[in-house]
């Protein structure tokens, strides 16, 4: 059987401590914005998608390229993949979903690595640590 595939961003932002990561949280679960690969998309149009659906996020800037990481399976066989970009302003809005009328998240939280820590599952921590480790390398296309 082959695995349901999602797919979003880690998406950062530069605030007076440092680097933020944005995480969502629908119920009690935390997560980056991410959401079903659709038929005839790629992985990293639906990561763009469904952050912009989820977020309104639209000036996403792939400045480390467009290296990403998956999860182990979960949830049924479900494999989530993860793309790292920057957001020059934060301003997230959790809009209703055209097929619901709700929205997918009850809240949104900018939040530092640490903080980021104690609220993600271990394997989104794993997703957390590869993002850090990019972010410390020079942005794609930068100058050696």
């Amino acid at each position: 059987m082959k695995p349901r595939r999602s797919a979003g961003v880690v998406v950062v932002r530069w605030g007076t401590s440092g680097w933020l990561f944005l995480v969502l949280r629908a119920y009690g679960y935390w997560d980056f914005p991410k959401g079903r690969v659709e038929p005839g998309e790629t992985a990293f149009e639906a990561a763009v998608r469904e952050t912009r659906e989820e977020t309104t996020l639209t000036d996403l800037d792939f400045r480390w390229g467009d290296a990403w990481i998956e999860t182990e399976p979960y949830a049924s066989g479900k494999v989530a993949r993860y793309y790292l970009a920057a957001s020059g302003d934060g301003d997230v809005r959790l809009e209703p979903s055209p097929a619901t009328g709700k929205p997918e998240h009850h809240e949104f939280r900018w939040v530092t690595y640490d903080e980021a820590s104690t609220l993600l599952v271990p394997r989104l921590r794993r997703v957390l640590a590869w993002a850090t480790g990019k972010m410390a390398q020079p942005p794609a296309g930068a100058p050696s």
